[in-house]
Parts: structure tokens; C-alpha cells; sequence
């Protein structure tokens, strides 16, 4: 399919998913590093095509976000589960429900922010989940080579792009869009080479510093959306 119908795909999906599940509207204040969240919603803990990281995670609150980026979220997945339907993602930490600090991360505090495993595929050439658990940080510590090689698990960039571009059209089709994504800088160039590398190049901020925390086995999603001072 020609990724420039993927607008329309998600204007149709955005128009048919039933609207009781958009109910509860959040309000988000300040910023994702100072700031605090009204009315949080919690991600689904798994989908036809996604799972969260963890079910303790979960439990314990650490998978709320803001209503819109919820709605986004599930979303792109929609679209991914149409246009990628042998692709498997899941998502990692978002926020506590009513935001505010959210240890061990700088930011994730007003509803916007995401993380999300990096997608990968194995030895045969599958798309499969990173194992996420106590044991490893719950995939945090998944440390990935310079080729984007983790064991016999290899990044799937394609994958990846797709979703980073199926989010911000989600995002433009609700009249928002995404404000940066994190992901390891000595590793973005694995991105431009897919089908999706000259609408990234032209659509989405990448940030090339190095962050605290290298952003290899997960990617960090920031959503633009309005929030009251």
C-alpha cells in the first residue's frame, strides 16, 4: 500500500472507532519536565498488535497519558495492525496518572511523553518483542551494538519508521502533531535508509544530541498538544 494514503486511512479510523471509547478528556499543565496531568488515561495493556512492557507496570500506574495521546496511540496501532500485519510493538514507561515526577526519568511528567521498545526482528527474520523483565530493567538495560544488533535480535527499522510516521499522522489527524523524538543518534541513520526516511527527514524532529540515557532499546515519543500554565 502507498504510504501516501496513510492520512486518509486514519481520518476513516479516527471516524469509525466508537466514541465511548474517547469519554474522559485529560487537561495537562506545564511542561514534560515541569508539569503535572487532569484526568489521565491508562494505555490498554495489549492489543492485537501491541503489548504494554509490563504487567506490574501496569498494576502499579506507571502506563497513564493524556486522553489525546492515548487516542493517537491506538491509532497508529489500528493502522499498523492494517498496513503491518506481521509486525508485533509494545510500549514502555509513560506517567503516573496525575503526572507530576516520575522517577528515574527528566521528563514524562505532564501526560505527553511515551517511551517505546524498539522494534526488532529475529534470526529468521520475524518480528518479535524485546523481552522486558525485572531481570533486565524491564528492557532498559537491553544494550544494542553500533549495527543495531542485540544478541540474535536485529532493530527493525522499518518497523520502527513506520510507527514513528503512523504516530504523527495520527497526531495531524487529531490537530496535533509530535513535538521530538529521542532515539540514539548513532543509530538514526538505519531510519532514513527505509521507505519512510524522506518524510521523517522532513517531518519529524530528531534529536541529535546524545541524551542522559542512550535511547537504543527504547525510542521517547513527545506529543505537542495544548496545556494550561
Amino acid at each position: 500500500m502507498n504510504k501516501t494514503i496513510l492520512p486518509i486511512l486514519l481520518i476513516i479510523l479516527v471516524a469509525t472507532v466508537p466514541k465511548v471509547s474517547y469519554a474522559k478528556e485529560s487537561t495537562c499543565y506545564g511542561t514534560t519536565s515541569a508539569g503535572r496531568l487532569e484526568g489521565g488515561v491508562q494505555l490498554p495493556k495489549s492489543g492485537s498488535n501491541f503489548v504494554g512492557y509490563s504487567d506490574i507496570a501496569h498494576l502499579v500506574g506507571r502506563t497513564y497519558v493524556h486522553s489525546e495521546v492515548k487516542d493517537i496511540v491506538i491509532d497508529a496501532y489500528k493502522y499498523l495492525e492494517l498496513e503491518r500485519p506481521a509486525k508485533v510493538y509494545k510500549y514502555a514507561e509513560t506517567g503516573w496518572e496525575k503526572g507530576g515526577e516520575f522517577k528515574p526519568h527528566k521528563t514524562h511528567r505532564n501526560g505527553l511523553s511515551v517511551d517505546f521498545m524498539t522494534p526488532v526482528i529475529n534470526a529468521e527474520g520475524e518480528s518479535v518483542h524485546l523481552h522486558t523483565n525485572p531481570a533486565n530493567r524491564f528492557g532498559y538495560d537491553i544494550e544494542f551494538d553500533k549495527n543495531g544488533k542485540y544478541n540474535n535480535l536485529k532493530i527493525d527499522y522499518e518497523a520502527l519508521a513506520a510507527h514513528i510516521v503512523a504516530l504523527d499522522e495520527a497526531a495531524k489527524a487529531r490537530g496535533h502533531k509530535l513535538w521530538r523524538v529521542i532515539f540514539d543518534p548513532e543509530l538514526q541513520a538505519g531510519l532514513f535508509e527505509t521507505q519512510f526516511g524522506d518524510y521523517i527527514k522532513k517531518n519529524i524532529k530528531l534529536s541529535n544530541r546524545r541524551s542522559w540515557v542512550r535511547h537504543d532499546e527504547h525510542y521517547h515519543v513527545d506529543f505537542e498538544i495544548p496545556c494550561k500554565k
